[in-house]
């Protein structure tokens, strides 16, 4: 069985999350960190946390991700990253959200060929020792934009490429289209990994006979996604296995925050999947939608598992 993935989620799937899912749940070799930004100088603060030290990352396979623009950032993200005994990081040449494409990053790469490629040449003259994969969409504006990149892909010293077949301007609407990513396969050289819509097992069986998968929402609502797809049994009962792990990853994002109550923002976005595995996702929304401090979360929490079956 080949190695599932998660893609990274800013504000969700942290070294955290990470740590915690692994206890849980089986099934996924490799983790993308949300992406790191602002590295201006070697030892940069974002590259002194807990979020990307090997010390802390107690999964098997950790990825770092970096959202950039300039090659030189993208260089001593690399430098940094081997430094730490990485062996792989990626680019973000896929977010879509247009605060971040608007200023040509993320997804917004996509549209201005000319300049990324310059800067991808650039990266790949001088980093070595790390591979370099790329996470990105068909375009940002046109589903064709990707064509512009394929002799770089194909030239470049890139180790995977990563596609989610919708373009930035769509965000997550519509469907992800399996027919223009199979329509790249021919023609792009590198090892290709699919990303996008892998909610079920069918699904799963349906693409990975094209290519391997990146999970991303589909995981993030069903934790249990990945052993589904692999076979993997486990007796106990999963209403059960769910709770142990929402509560145990709140306790250690309370843990991690000193205390915060902020953190009940970062469980509240992951509720807004997850709560789609109950039988009565708005209602277990609205439960937790409401709650500002921790004492309401946790009676929150409570109410959901107790009047809430799962629909798996």
């Amino acid at each position: 069985m080949e190695t599932l993935s998660l893609a990274p989620f800013q504000g969700i799937t942290d070294v955290v999350y990470r740590n915690v899912f692994k206890k849980h749940f089986a099934g996924i070799g490799k983790f993308y960190t949300p992406f790191f930004t602002g590295i201006q100088k070697d030892n940069s603060k974002s590259l002194r946390g807990e979020e990307i030290s090997p010390d802390f990352n107690e999964v098997h396979t950790v990825v770092p991700q970096i959202l950039s623009n300039t090659a030189e950032e993208i260089i001593r993200f690399a430098n940094q990253c081997k430094s730490m005994g990485y062996d792989e990081f990626n680019l973000n040449m896929g977010c879509p959200f247009p605060r971040v494409a608007n200023k040509t990053r993320g997804c917004g790469l996509m549209a201005d060929p000319d300049r990324t490629i310059m800067m991808l040449n650039e990266v790949c003259e001088h980093i070595d020792g790390i591979r370099f994969s790329i996470k990105c969409r068909l375009g940002y504006y046109k589903d064709d934009e990707i064509y512009a990149f394929v002799d770089a892909f194909n030239t470049l010293n890139i180790s995977e490429v990563i596609i989610h077949p919708r373009i930035g301007k769509q965000m997550y609407n519509g469907e992800a289209s399996l027919e223009k990513f199979k329509a790249l396969i021919p023609i792009i050289n590198k090892p290709l990994v699919y990303n996008g819509d892998i909610f079920n097992v069918e699904k799963y069986n349906q693409v990975s006979q094209f290519a391997p998968i990146m999970l991303g929402r589909g995981l993030l609502t069903n934790p249990f996604l990945a052993e589904e797809i692999q076979h993997i049994e486990n007796q106990q009962d999963k209403k059960q296995r769910l709770h142990g792990f929402v509560v145990d990853l709140y306790i250690a994002r309370l843990h991690h925050a000193g205390g915060s109550p902020k953190i009940i923002g970062s469980m509240k976005e992951l509720w807004k999947y997850m709560m789609n595995i109950f039988d009565d996702p708005q209602n277990v929304w609205r439960k937790v939608k409401k709650v500002n401090h921790l004492d309401e979360y946790e009676e929150a929490v409570e109410m959901v598992f107790n009047e809430n079956n799962l629909i798996l």
